[in-house]
């Protein structure tokens, strides 16, 4: 399993050459976490994977299909969400600013990468995560992080920036 580094090192090359720009286009819900509360985030494909969080931290879930759920810090909830209104039980909707330079892995992806169809790398968060082919691999538009975000879920959460 590649660590968060080596992630990064073997795909920014590919994110900054080939890589797309997306908005996020959907709202989501989120609440504050509890420190230590640990969070599975299930796509509609299974279980992506775990994450616990620290005092302060968000619990964002996707307006998808999946209703996927995951943690965010702080400082990085508050550059990427605008509250719109309270929603139910703690949880409030927000408005998402959030873009990522997205890379699709298809089978030429994974080619140049020497990876097969389904790995797992160590998530910014320092969790395992799963990736597939078909599913895309995404940094915030500066690539100093690496992550997946299921097939499905993408296309229901995202579109191409203007």
């Amino acid at each position: 399993m590649w660590t968060q580094a080596e992630t990064l090192e073997k795909i920014r090359p590919i994110l900054e050459q080939k890589g797309i720009l997306y908005q996020k286009n959907k709202n989501v819900y989120a609440r504050a976490a509890e420190a230590r509360e640990r969070i599975d985030s299930y796509t509609a494909d299974g279980l992506e994977t775990t994450n616990a969080a620290h005092a302060g931290d968000f619990i964002v879930r996707n307006q998808t299909g999946a209703a996927e759920e995951y943690i965010v810090p702080a400082h990085k909830f508050n550059q990427r969400y605008v509250w719109l209104r309270e929603h139910e039980e703690g949880w409030a909707e927000y408005q998402s600013l959030g873009q990522v330079i997205a890379l699709e892995l298809d089978d030429e992806t994974l080619s140049t990468l020497e990876m097969p169809d389904t790995f797992h790398f160590t998530a910014p968060w320092g969790e395992a995560m799963v990736a597939k082919t078909g599913d895309f691999l995404v940094g915030p538009p500066a690539l100093t992080e690496v992550y997946r975000i299921a097939r499905q879920e993408f296309f229901e959460t995202y579109r191409k920036a203007d």
